[in-house]
């Protein structure tokens, strides 16, 4: 679906890149009032994917939003994708989603109403693939337009996932490719193929729900998806949540096609910069690791992967089960060991 208003013009950051930094937004959090209810399962203490509330025995809900300006030209494929990306937090602590409102800013003054037509479109168009219902929303006039969804979902309060739960031997997998950032920063460019680009768009479309089946089905206990802070700075918040080690292997990482020519041409968004020094205190890099791997692996993802820890009798399972639905480019990329919540690229 196409208009003649290009979406890419109104940004210099799109999608998860528009992110707070990682540090500035801990700072901001660090006082705020804690939780008092038995019923929070989860909250902002360890900056999960999202919140937990039980309701009972057997019922909790999973609570998020997440929004963000263009990340792409075309306004159905931003709806899809800015769609995509807030519904995968329930996916992460393995849940699922069924209620949804649209979260919006629009300047209707600057830019066709026919284009944010299109953004409700693409955002209906997902939450009808993932089962979830929107019943209705927010628009507040503003530019450049952004677009999210705030989400409910439900899941077993004994089957929570958090980015607490990664335990020494786990496997780290990782479930999509790196490299939406850089891409998306070429295509404003105009410095990436088009078949690239394409394929960038293709999996930022694409639901995390089968890895969340796929880690209830496994019995996994930690995970997170990857998104504005990078591989680097997600999995750092996963190694000092559940207060472990994780080495990373900078070879195993699955990149999207061109993604490593475009980084050692230069063209690294600054985001990528701000999640290195927000890890950097507490990253050990071998020194044979590439510098280009290194910076793709802080590189901002709009609607990334799923980084699972599983246990050693399960990755090969996983693999195939994760493979044989689609989810071609899942890697084994890491480990988590005994230690100091301190992460380590190799």
């Amino acid at each position: 679906m196409n208009t003649d208003f290009d979406l890419l013009t109104t940004v210099e950051y799109g999608g998860c890149s528009a992110k707070i930094p990682a540090s500035v937004l801990e700072s901001i959090l660090l006082n705020l009032p804690k939780a008092n209810d038995p019923n929070v399962l989860v909250d902002i203490d360890t900056h999960d994917d999202a919140g937990v509330y039980r309701v009972n025995d057997d019922l909790a809900l999973i609570l998020t939003t997440d929004f963000f300006p263009p990340v792409c030209s075309d306004p159905y494929e931003f709806g899809q994708i800015a769609a995509t990306n807030s519904l995968s937090d329930v996916y992460a602590m393995g849940g699922e989603p069924f209620l949804a409102l649209n979260v919006a800013m629009f300047p209707s003054s600057k830019i066709p109403l026919d284009a944010y037509r299109q953004i409700l479109e693409g955002g209906a168009s997902v939450a009808q693939m993932a089962n979830t219902i929107v019943i209705g929303g927010h628009t507040i006039d503003d530019y450049p337009p952004k677009y999210g969804l705030a989400v409910v979902g439900k899941v077993h309060p004994d089957r929570v996932i958090t980015n607490a739960g990664l335990q020494p031997r786990d496997v780290l997998i990782l479930t999509k490719p790196l490299g939406t950032g850089v891409t998306v920063a070429a295509k404003r460019l105009g410095i990436v193929s088009e078949t690239a680009y394409n394929e960038a768009l293709f999996w930022m479309k694409q639901l995390n729900n089968t890895a969340a089946q796929v880690m209830q089905a496994l019995g996994v206990k930690g995970a997170t998806d990857i998104t504005g802070f990078g591989l680097i700075g997600h999995a750092y918040k996963m190694a000092k949540a559940s207060n472990v080690g994780i080495k990373l292997c900078s070879s195993k990482i699955p990149l999207l096609p061109e993604a490593y020519k475009l980084v050692d041409e230069g063209c690294i968004p600054g985001a990528a910069f701000r999640n290195l020094e927000y890890v950097e205190n507490h990253l050990h890099v071998d020194s044979g690791v590439d510098y280009n791997a290194k910076m793709l692996m802080c590189d901002a993802q709009t609607s990334g992967g799923i980084l699972m820890g599983v246990r050693p009798e399960r990755v090969d399972e996983a693999l195939s089960l994760l493979r044989g639905h689609g989810l071609g480019y899942s890697m084994v990329i890491g480990e988590v060991f005994q230690g100091e919540n301190v992460l380590i690229a190799k």
